[in-house]
């Protein structure tokens, strides 16, 4: 007779559902689960009541056929409706990056630490200078520099170079370049941005001076997928932390690069842990 195995030791897996809204699916969905002897661990679902539209993220426990438990849950669902397991193991990611170190400093130590359920094979910049912050982390830095170059011509040299690495996901880590409308197709909802959410209120050059200058309260940063309108992407997180009359333009930039790094980071953590549902120009977070 063969060993019992604890519950604690079996593979979590992630089971993600999208579909029309109907009566009864949660029931229809973990009864799959059951039949296939799994262990529901942790279980969210939220219906968007203006799309009519039902999500739900199941992780459980078990060894299981992964096609034969999607196809079952497919065959339970409204036309029209998604199932799939999560992949398991880390993401595939590559780093883009221009001058700013703050938020690419704060990945690469995350990444060292396992922290974000991310393999960062290599950090792309249109500048040379943040190379031996990435060289520290042992970790391949490539330098692609777009003077004389048109857009186009700079974006076929990074996509040349993303064609190689095959990452699943691109993070733009305070990287100062408008993508065309080509470059974002090419990787549609696998890019993920960070900027102050002072747009649009404080746009162009010197976002904090302005910030200063107007005596704002809060400052705060938005991580958001790319979409081809600049910074009008779905909003995956956004954060806001006080200021006063005490602190100077400086002093606001870098409480500025604090929320940065801390928004870009925790949402990558949510992207990368299949806790995110896009829902039109909307997310649905599962936290």
């Amino acid at each position: 007779m063969a060993p019992s195995v604890a519950p604690n030791s079996q593979p979590r897996q992630v089971l993600l559902v999208e579909c029309p809204d109907q009566r009864g699916l949660v029931h229809n969905i973990t009864g799959v689960l059951l039949r296939h002897q799994c262990n529901v661990t942790s279980n969210h679902e939220f219906v968007d009541a203006d799309a009519n539209r039902f999500f739900m993220r199941t992780e459980f426990t078990g060894e299981v056929n992964a096609a034969a438990v999607v196809e079952e849950t497919k065959s339970l669902l409204p036309d029209g409706g998604i199932a799939r397991l999560a992949k398991t193991g880390k993401r595939r990611v590559v780093l883009l990056a221009s001058k700013e170190h703050h938020c690419l400093a704060d990945l690469l130590v995350r990444h060292a630490f396992n922290e974000l359920n991310a393999e960062v094979v290599a950090v792309i910049s249109n500048h040379d200078a943040l190379r031996p912050l990435v060289e520290k982390f042992g970790l391949p830095f490539h330098h692609l520099s777009h003077e004389g170059l048109s857009r186009e011509e700079h974006e076929a040299a990074v996509t040349s170079l993303l064609d190689t690495l095959q990452p699943e996901w691109l993070v733009l880590a305070k990287y100062m370049r408008v993508l065309s409308t080509k470059f974002v197709a090419r990787y549609a909802q696998r890019m993920v941005n960070i900027h102050h959410s002072f747009l649009p209120a404080f746009v162009g050059a010197k976002p904090y001076q302005q910030a200063f200058e107007r005596g704002v309260k809060v400052i705060g940063a938005t991580a958001h997928f790319v979409t081809e309108q600049l910074d009008e992407g779905p909003i995956i997180l956004q954060q806001v932390i006080p200021v006063d009359h005490t602190r100077s333009a400086a002093d606001m930039a870098q409480a500025g690069r604090d929320v940065e790094q801390i928004v870009l980071s925790r949402a990558l953590k949510l992207v990368f842990e299949d806790r995110v549902f896009l829902s039109g120009n909307r997310t649905i977070i599962f936290d």
